[in-house]
């Protein structure tokens, strides 16, 4: 539960790290459409993704051991590389076209996403509700 609420901490402090860039005016960010949508995403991902990772841990005691280790891995590279290609791919952007850590994205994406279905699925095998 702790690295969902530092994944947390980290990206809500990114929010208000991109509010004040936009608040200051800096030209580096304002003026790179595509970097600030990159970083946008890093932000908003990073921290559903916290949250997820959160209620993943609150849901732990119904998840069998063995996939609960499988499904925890998974939730943490996804809460890495998603967002982390995301703030990558708009540090160095190509006229219109993020840069090359974009493709850490859909790797985090999969694995995020393979979390929550084996999760999804011991828990309801596991469930009386």
């Amino acid at each position: 539960m702790v690295f969902g609420w530092w994944s947390l901490a980290v990206f809500m402090s990114l929010g208000v790290v991109l509010e004040c860039l936009h608040a200051l005016e800096v030209s580096e960010y304002l003026a790179n459409e595509t970097r600030r949508m990159m970083w946008r995403l890093a932000h908003a991902h990073g921290t559903l993704l916290g949250l997820l990772n959160i209620a993943f841990a609150l849901s732990a005691d119904r998840v069998q051991q063995g996939r609960l280790k499988l499904a925890s891995r998974l939730l943490l590279v996804g809460t890495v590389l998603l967002p982390g290609g995301f703030f990558a791919g708009g540090v160095t952007t190509y006229d219109s076209d993020p840069g090359p850590g974009v493709w850490l994205v859909p790797v985090g994406a999969i694995a995020a996403l393979s979390a929550v279905v084996i999760t999804a699925f011991v828990t309801g095998k596991n469930s009386s509700d």
